[in-house]
Formats: C-alpha cells, sequence, structure tokens
C-alpha cells in the first residue's frame, strides 16, 4: 500500500519540475523548447499530475483507515498515476505525438494499467461498505 505514498510523492515532484519549466521556458530562451513547446498540453500534464498524486495520497489514507486495499491495485494506480501525466508531456514536445505507434501503444498500456487499478480499488471501497 506504501506504493501509493511513493506514486503521490512522484507526482509531487513532477508537478513543482513542471511549474519551474513552465516558467523559465517562458522567461528564458530554452534549446529544444523554444518554439515547439505547446503549453496547454503541458498544462493537462500539469494537472493531471495533481490529480493522480491526490489520488494516491487519498487511497493511501483510506487504507491506512481499515479498509484493505489490494498491493497489486495499489501498484497499478501509482504507475498509471504517473505514467498517464506523462502523456502530455511527451506530447507538449512532439507535435506528431498522437501519429507515432509507439506513443499509442504506451498510452493504451497505461490507461488500461490506470482502469484496472482504479476500477479494482472502487470495488474493495463498494465490497468493505457493503460488508461494514
Amino acid at each position: 500500500m506504501e506504493i501509493l505514498l511513493v506514486g503521490a510523492a512522484a507526482c509531487m515532484l513532477a508537478i513543482i519540475i513542471g511549474a519551474w519549466t513552465m516558467t523559465f521556458a517562458r522567461w528564458f530562451p530554452i534549446p529544444g523548447l523554444d518554439g515547439k513547446f505547446d503549453y496547454a498540453t503541458f498544462i493537462r500534464a500539469h494537472v493531471d499530475y495533481a490529480l493522480m498524486g491526490g489520488f494516491g495520497a487519498a487511497f493511501y489514507a483510506i487504507g491506512a483507515s481499515g479498509v484493505d486495499l489490494p498491493i497489486i491495485a495499489c501498484w497499478c494506480v501509482a504507475i498509471g498515476g504517473f505514467t498517464n501525466p506523462t502523456i502530455f508531456v511527451v506530447a507538449s514536445l512532439d507535435e506528431k505525438f498522437w501519429d507515432k505507434m509507439i506513443w499509442k501503444v504506451y498510452s493504451a498500456i497505461s490507461f488500461v494499467i490506470t482502469t484496472v487499478g482504479f476500477v479494482w480499488l472502487a470495488y474493495t471501497f463498494i465490497q468493505h461498505y457493503l460488508n461494514a
């Protein structure tokens, strides 16, 4: 279950790194980012990292309160919670992102892992409620 905290911490670090990256990219010319950086897509990543980090911390708190969380579901949430927003980071730097098969496969795998984790935990929460 502690993997949820690791995932939340990774998302928190990505948030602050992303914020500084966006700030410095606005203030100073950064080779590789100038003229190629899609701020709107990067902001999607920023918000998604915040949401996924919040979910990870909240799920950990729920587990700490006595709900027995399946460890594989926790791993899925932690992995998917970081890989999903990363899709937007890469897409913000590559205007042909959505046309490349490698990123389609990466996205599909990430979405499946995240979905498995979230659905499994939702099922666990419902089971806990019904058994209470």
